[in-house]
């Protein structure tokens, strides 16, 4: 895969180029400053992922990130917290904090190549089989998969795409989240923001901002934070407290 990297501080700029060549083999064909010279560059030249900065001057991050081409995705990284949601519905492949983790940044970069190995890959695009009350049959990586629903801790939206978290593996598949979660039980898999459905026996806690399944941390959004409270804890609890 082809990046770039843009970033307003020099020394994050710096980092981010060493990390990246510590965990991956990911070639690096630009570093800037700003989203304006990247944009630029863009025009001209070909690259697959981003990892982006929010606030910077003249164009923040997430004003260029809404602009990208739908082939080129993004991971951002930031010393802000609150722009996690909103970078959820850019579609964004991660949301990595500063300082970064190495092991973090791998596991985003690992994420991104499986989505851009699934975008190349037609043969995908012919998913369910067969939907009964209690499995799907899904096509993921050229086989085809029995998706038992009790076992499914929840599904990640991913452009076109979705990936499905069981207790033992992880399955990419081409299929909108809206599109299988009609195809799933309404009284166990529940919206929780425009690129997340949780399973709802699976949540170990959760709080105003975010939904906990094992170590996932997965965001709530504003428009489905009432209905996951009522649905939830039987109405007992008030999400605005």
């Amino acid at each position: 895969m082809r990046c770039i990297i843009v970033d307003d501080e020099p020394l994050a700029r710096e980092e981010m180029q060493e990390l990246i060549r510590e965990v991956s083999q990911v070639e690096v064909v630009g570093v800037f400053s700003n989203a304006l010279t990247a944009m630029e560059f863009l025009k001209a030249n070909e690259a697959d992922l981003i990892f982006l900065d929010i606030e910077m001057p003249m164009v923040t991050g997430l004003e260029f990130a809404a602009q990208l081409p739908k082939q080129i995705l993004t991971i951002f990284t930031t010393a802000y917290p609150q722009y996690a949601f909103r970078s959820y519905e850019l579609d964004a492949i991660d949301y990595l904090l500063k300082p970064i983790d190495k092991a973090r940044l791998e596991k985003a970069i690992n994420k991104a190549e499986a989505y851009k190995r699934l975008l190349s890959d037609e043969t995908e695009k012919n998913i369910v089989q067969s939907n009964t009350s209690e499995f799907l049959i899904i096509k993921s990586d050229r086989r085809f998969h029995r998706l038992n629903f009790r076992d499914v801790k929840f599904i990640e939206g991913l452009k076109d795409y979705v990936v499905i978290y069981t207790g033992s593996q992880k399955l990419i598949t081409a299929m909108n989240l809206k599109t299988i979660h009609q195809k799933m039980p309404q009284h166990l898999f529940i919206r929780v923001s425009k690129s997340y459905v949780v399973n709802i026996d699976y949540v170990d806690s959760f709080d105003h901002r975010n939904v906990y399944v094992g170590e996932s941390e997965i965001p709530i959004g504003e428009v489905y934070k009432r209905d996951f409270f009522k649905i939830y804890s039987g109405g007992s609890l008030n999400p605005e407290e």
